[in-house]
């Protein structure tokens, strides 16, 4: 087995500041570092010579796994339909304690859901709280509730 362990994923989005609002400011990341990049080899492996990445990696709640926002500049971008059901799109799972109280906080603060929380009635997650949040592209940011 080659691969040993996981660093970060990555989100590709409209405005980093509004982003790092989102996810620092309304479910708790840390900003681990954050810089306008212009490096050649970036520019080589995304494959945009001309672009200026704005970036923020952040680390999620209680983890060493992070987030990475890359927000390009200086290139064409086409925004994209981010529902679930689409092939390419993703979503991120956070694990969160009293998921009802954390939704309505999300949900006074403007933060749009599929609908309130659903009771997981089968598999691996029975009997704990769900919704599908999105932060502020459109991402799916699942909240699943812990049970003690």
């Amino acid at each position: 087995m080659m691969v040993v362990g996981s660093h970060h994923s990555a989100f590709s989005i409209s405005d980093l500041e509004r982003s790092i609002d989102f996810y620092c400011g309304k479910l708790g990341f840390e900003v681990v570092w954050k810089r306008v990049n212009r490096e050649p080899y970036v520019r080589r492996i995304v494959g945009y010579p001309t672009a200026e990445i704005h970036q923020a990696l952040l680390r999620f709640p209680a983890s060493d796994h992070c987030l990475e926002l890359m927000d390009y500049r200086g290139v064409e971008r086409t925004p994209v339909d981010t529902s679930p059901p689409n092939p390419g799109t993703a979503h991120i799972c956070l694990l969160v304690r009293n998921l009802q109280a954390f939704y309505d906080d999300l949900t006074a603060q403007g933060v749009k859901s599929v609908g309130p929380p659903v009771l997981v009635e089968s598999g691996a997650n029975e009997g704990r709280l769900a919704v599908y949040m999105f932060d502020p592209d459109g991402f799916p940011v699942e909240l699943l509730e812990v049970l003690d």
